[in-house]
C-alpha cells in the first residue's frame, strides 16, 4: 500500500505542481506560496489515494500468493475464505482510522488554509505577480506586462521592476483617463526605467507608479506615431477583491456540517464518512478478486479493479452531487452507493469465481 502511494503521490503532486506553477507564470499567483499550497492540498489527494492504494495492495499480494500457491497450502492447511476476510478486515481497519482522521479533520484544516491562501493573492497587485523575464498578461487582457529585473518583496511599496514596458489596449488606457478618440484603432506602449506600486491616501485606489517614462501611440504596421516622454506616470490598478466570509463546505469542521439541514452540508458531511466506509467495502471486494491462477498471474486483476474503483468513486461524486444540489434526498443520500458495492463484495465472496468476469488472461 505505502509504495502504490508513493507512485501515485508522485504523480498526482507533479501534475498539480505543474498546474499551480503555470498559474504563477501567468501571474496569477506569487511563486513564494507553491510549495504551501502543496502542502496544504496533501491530505485531498490522501484521500483519493489511499484507498486506491490499499484495494490495489490487497490484490498485489494476495495474487503473488495464490500465483505462487501459498494460498493453496494455507486453505489446506485450515484456513477458511472467511477467516481470510476476517484478518484483512482487521487490517483495513487501523486504515480506516486513519482515513477518518483524514477526511473529518485533517484534509478540511488544508482546504481552509488553501483557501487563505488564494484569497490573499487576491490583495496583490500585478507589481506583486509579475515574474522578470515573461510577458504577462493582466486586468482581464486589457494589459500586457514586462519587467528585465523585478527586486524587493511584496507589499505595497517594498517590490521594484526595472525597464518596464507596459502595453495598454483601449479598455485600459480609458480608465487611465486617455480619451478614446486618441487610442481607437492604435496601441499605446510605455516604457519606464522602474516602476512601483503605490496607494492613495485619500482614496485608497491602487497605481503602479512608472518613472522616467517614454509613451509611443501610433498604428500597428504604420509610420504616423507619437512619442511623449513623462517624468512619472500612474496607471490604475483593480480593486483588491474582498475577503470571503463564508467558506465553501468542503473547508468547514465537521462539526459545523453536523445537524446542519442544508443540503450541501449532508452532501459534505456523507462525502466525509464515505471515504472510512470505502476501506472495508474496498476489502470486501478485494479478497475474493484477489483469486488468480497462474495462467493470470497477480498482476491479471489490477485493470478491472482498477476501474471498479473509478466508478465506485466517482458514482460517489455523482451522488453527492445530487444530494448537494437538493436532487436527492439526504436520508438516501450517498449511502445506496456503498450498498451496491457492498453487494457485489458478497457475490465475489460467495462464489469467488465471479472473479472470472474480472480476469485479464496472461498470454503464453
Amino acid at each position: 500500500m505505502t509504495a502504490v502511494s508513493l507512485i501515485l503521490l508522485i504523480v498526482g503532486l507533479t501534475s498539480r505542481f505543474i498546474q499551480y506553477l503555470g498559474q504563477a507564470v501567468a501571474g496569477e499567483l506569487a511563486a513564494d506560496v507553491l510549495f504551501l499550497l502543496m502542502l496544504y492540498r496533501l491530505p485531498d489527494f490522501f484521500l483519493v489515494i489511499i484507498p486506491l492504494s490499499f484495494f490495489l495492495g490487497i490484490l498485489l499480494v494476495y495474487g503473488r500468493m495464490y500465483e505462487e500457491n501459498e494460498m493453496v497450502v494455507l486453505f489446506g492447511s485450515g484456513l477458511s475464505q472467511r477467516r481470510l476476510l476476517i484478518l484483512s478486515l482487521g487490517i483495513s481497519s487501523s486504515v480506516a482510522v486513519l482515513m477518518g482522521i483524514v477526511s473529518l479533520s485533517i484534509a478540511p484544516w488544508g482546504m481552509r488554509n488553501t483557501e487563505e491562501i488564494k484569497q490573499s493573492q487576491e490583495q496583490l497587485t500585478e507589481v506583486d505577480l509579475i515574474v522578470e523575464g515573461q510577458f504577462q498578461s493582466f486586468g482581464d487582457g486589457t494589459r500586457v506586462t514586462y519587467t528585465e529585473q523585478a527586486t524587493g518583496g511584496g507589499g505595497d511599496s517594498g517590490r521594484q521592476l526595472e525597464n518596464v514596458f507596459v502595453a495598454l489596449s483601449r479598455s485600459s488606457a480609458e480608465r487611465n483617463n486617455v480619451s478614446s478618440e486618441r487610442v481607437n484603432g492604435q496601441a499605446r506602449i510605455l516604457l519606464a526605467e522602474n516602476a512601483r506600486p503605490v496607494i492613495d491616501e485619500s482614496s485608497g485606489i491602487r497605481f503602479m507608479r512608472l518613472e522616467n517614462v517614454y509613451q509611443y501611440d501610433g498604428s500597428p504596421g504604420m509610420a504616423d506615431f507619437s512619442i511623449a516622454q513623462f517624468d512619472s506616470q500612474s496607471i490604475v490598478l483593480p480593486e483588491p477583491r474582498d475577503f470571503e466570509e463564508n467558506l465553501e463546505e468542503e473547508a468547514l469542521r465537521t462539526t459545523e456540517l453536523m445537524g446542519s439541514g442544508m443540503a450541501e452540508y449532508q452532501a459534505e458531511l456523507q462525502w466525509r464518512l464515505s471515504i472510512i466506509i470505502l476501506i472495508p467495502v474496498l476489502t470486501l471486494i478485494a479478497v475474493p478478486l484477489s483469486k488468480v491462477s497462474p495462467r493470470q498471474g497477480r498482476y491479471g486483476k489490477l485493470i478491472p479493479a482498477t476501474v471498479i474503483y473509478s466508478v465506485y468513486f466517482f458514482v460517489l461524486q455523482y451522488a453527492r452531487s445530487l444530494v448537494a444540489g437538493g436532487t436527492l434526498s439526504g436520508a438516501i443520500g450517498l449511502w445506496w452507493v456503498h450498498i451496491i458495492f457492498v453487494g457485489l463484495g458478497l457475490v465475489l465472496y460467495r462464489d469467488p469465481n465471479w472473479g472470472r468476469f474480472f480476469s485479464v488472461e496472461r498470454s503464453a
